[in-house]
């Protein structure tokens, strides 16, 4: 004798039959047809080797191994039943947590956030600036924004929203400091002004000397930040130029708090939401088309 349990199908049919005693009703509730029901007593009858219903008339009833079964498939249904519902209560309630770097949080995202809640009143988002948090991807983070290149690793799944751009900014009464050379569009100018860097994009100076065709050796290294936040509130007092990527400097650039003289080059980068393997929440999904909306009326 088997003790493999009988297949769910089966099981479910056999639960419905016993609950309204007619294939028919059965039928109808579980959406399939008359046939498919009576195939599925069948087959759980024999499989258990016992008679499950009895004819009365032109009804049914149940059997004393049936009245057994019943008691144990109804009980069974109703937790499966109270746990899924339970589970799908958990998921609506609970916050999508979203990763992406400290600065792009700070000067791209909160910015929007009112507008992301307008469009997205369902959306229920917790973020995270916390450098390490790829790391917790898949575990107590859902999900990531970050710039990397391609390549993507196997063992995520990555959703590509937007290029890297860019560039040089500084603030305009730099521009205008006796002591330095107007740049205009004069990328060698460049060079006579004091130039900040960022220890968590080292290369990113280096990139946009090679696109503009100067040479990496005249580059100056007056002054490094641990994080890009800092170098940018350094460009905002007029300490240097800046390297940033334009996401971060837009609303700084429209409202004329910097100004970026020679534009920006567009890098190997991606924006990209990064994902843990398997099938996304349906709030990612939500997340997603917003983002690519914004980015897509995004000056970046």
């Amino acid at each position: 004798m088997s003790d493999r349990l009988p297949s769910l199908n089966a099981l479910r049919a056999f639960d419905e039959t016993a609950r309204t005693l007619s294939v028919t009703r059965a039928a109808e509730a579980l959406h399939v047809t008359h046939g498919a029901v009576s195939r599925q007593l069948k087959q759980l009858e024999e499989q258990l080797g016992v008679a499950l219903f009895r004819r009365q008339g032109r009804g049914l009833s149940l059997t004393q191994d049936g009245e057994l079964l019943r008691a144990s498939t109804s009980q069974a249904f109703e937790r499966l039943g109270q746990a899924c519902t339970q589970l799908r209560r958990r998921a609506s309630e609970a916050p999508l947590v979203l990763g992406c770097p400290g600065s792009f949080l700070a000067r791209w995202f909160i910015p929007r956030l009112d507008r992301l809640k307008a469009q997205c009143p369902e959306l229920n988002l917790h973020l995270t600036a916390d450098e390490e948090v790829a790391g917790r991807l898949g575990t107590d983070v859902d999900a990531v924004l970050r710039f990397a290149e391609p390549p993507w690793p196997d063992d995520m799944r990555v959703v590509e929203l937007a290029p890297e751009r860019i560039g040089p900014v500084l603030a305009p009464e730099l521009l205008d400091a006796p002591s330095h050379i107007p740049p205009g569009h004069d990328t060698a100018a460049l060079t006579s002004l004091p130039m900040l860097h960022t220890q968590s994009r080292p290369q990113a100076w280096s990139q946009w000397f090679a696109a503009q065709g100067l040479d990496p050796a005249t580059m100056r290294h007056d002054q490094s930040f641990e994080h890009l936040h800092y170098m940018l509130e350094a460009a905002l007092v007029g300490l240097g130029v800046a390297i940033a990527p334009s996401y971060l400097v837009e609303e700084d650039l429209r409202t004329g708090r910097l100004v970026a003289p020679w534009g920006f080059i567009e890098t190997p980068a991606r924006l990209g939401l990064w994902l843990p393997p398997g099938a996304p929440r349906r709030d990612i999904e939500r997340l997603v088309e917003w983002l690519a909306q914004e980015l897509a009326h995004s000056t970046g």
